[in-house]
C-alpha cells in the first residue's frame, strides 16, 4: 500500500507491507524506497514493513533546506509519529544506519533492535576523499556522470559484468527520479557532516552491523568500528556484496537480518 503521509513542513511517499510488529527500512543517500524492493517480501512474511522516500527524493516533498542526518531522524520520527508507531525495529542502510543512530541515541524508548547496514560511524581521510570526489563529479560534471559513478562504486565488478544490464538501465531509472544537484549536494554534505564516534558507545538498543567484505563505499573497516564500540553488536560479513549487497544478495542477507530481528539464531555469513 503506497500512500502520502504529512509531517508538518513536508509529505512523504510510504508504502507498507504485511503485518506484525513494525520494522522501518530506512534507505540510504539516494533516499529512495524503492531500494530495499529485493527484500521486501521476505521481511513481509514476518512483520509490518514501513518504508519511505527520504524528504527531497523519490515522490516525497523536494524541500530546499539545509539537510542533516539529525534531520533525516526527525523526519523517521514524524513518520513514526504519524502511523502512530510507538516503537519499531529499524534497518538503516548506509545513511539509513547513520539516522538508526541517531534515533537509538536520541530516542532510544521508541527503538527496539537496530541493524546498521553497510553503515559507518564517522568519516575517515578515505570517507572524506571519496565524497569529496562524488560531490566534484555532481558538481562539475553533472548527475548523469554522478549516478553512473555511483553504480558503479555500489556493485561488486563481477557482478556488473554479470549483469550489463544494471549499468545502463539502473542510471537511466535514477536520473529519471534524480532530486537536483541543489538538494543532492545538500544530502552528500549532511553524509560527510555525520559522526558519532564519541557517543554510539552509549547505544543501548540490541544491534547487528551487516556489511560485505568487498563494499567500497562504506569498506569493512567502518562496519568493525561500529561493532567495536556499540556494546554487545554483532557483526555479519558477507564475502561478497558490495555495497549495495541487499540486490546483489538479497537471500542472505534477507536470512541474516531476520535471524536478528526475530531472536531465532546469531547471525553468520
Amino acid at each position: 500500500m503506497t500512500h502520502r503521509v504529512a509531517i508538518a513542513d513536508a509529505e512523504l511517499n510510504v508504502e507498507e507491507h504485511g503485518a506484525g510488529v513494525p520494522v522501518l527500512l530506512v534507505s540510504g543517500l539516494g533516499g529512495r524506497l524503492a531500494f530495499w524492493r529485493p527484500v521486501v517480501p521476505a521481511f513481509a512474511k514476518n512483520f509490518r514493513i514501513v518504508l519511505h522516500d527520504h524528504r527531497g527524493t523519490g515522490d516525497s516533498t523536494k524541500s530546499k533546506i539545509d539537510y542533516s542526518v539529525r534531520q533525516m531522524a526527525d523526519d523517521v520520527l514524524a513518520l513514526m509519529d504519524a502511523k502512530k508507531i510507538e516503537k519499531a525495529h529499524l534497518v538503516g542502510h548506509s545513511t539509513g544506519g547513520a539516522i538508526a543512530q541517531r534515533l537509538a541515541l536520541d530516542h532510544p524508548d521508541r527503538v527496539d533492535k537496530i541493524v546498521l547496514s553497510a553503515s559507518w560511524a564517522g568519516p575517515d581521510a578515505y570517507f572524506k576523499a571519496l565524497f569529496d570526489l562524488r560531490l566534484k563529479i555532481l558538481t562539475d560534471i553533472g548527475p548523469a556522470a554522478y549516478l553512473s559513478d555511483g553504480i558503479l562504486r555500489a556493485f561488486p565488478p563481477a557482478w556488473l559484468q554479470a549483469h550489463p544490464e544494471l549499468i545502463t538501465a539502473t542510471e537511466a531509472e535514477r536520473l529519471a527520479a534524480f532530486p537536483g544537484i541543489e538538494i543532492e549536494a545538500s544530502r552528500i554534505a549532511a553524509v560527510q557532516r555525520h559522526d558519532l564516534r564519541e557517543r554510539i558507545s552509549m547505544i543501548s538498543r540490541k544491534t547487528l552491523v551487516i556489511c560485505a567484505a568487498d563494499d567500497a563505499i562504506t569498506p569493512l573497516p567502518m562496519s568493525q568500528e561500529l561493532a567495536a564500540k556499540i556494546p554487545g553488536a554483532m557483526l555479519a560479513v558477507l564475502p561478497m556484496g558490495g555495497h549495495f549487497m541487499p540486490h546483489v544478495d538479497p537471500e542472505r542477507y534477507a536470512r541474516l537480518v531476520l535471524a536478528f530481528l526475530t531472536g531465532q539464531e546469531t547471525p553468520h555469513a
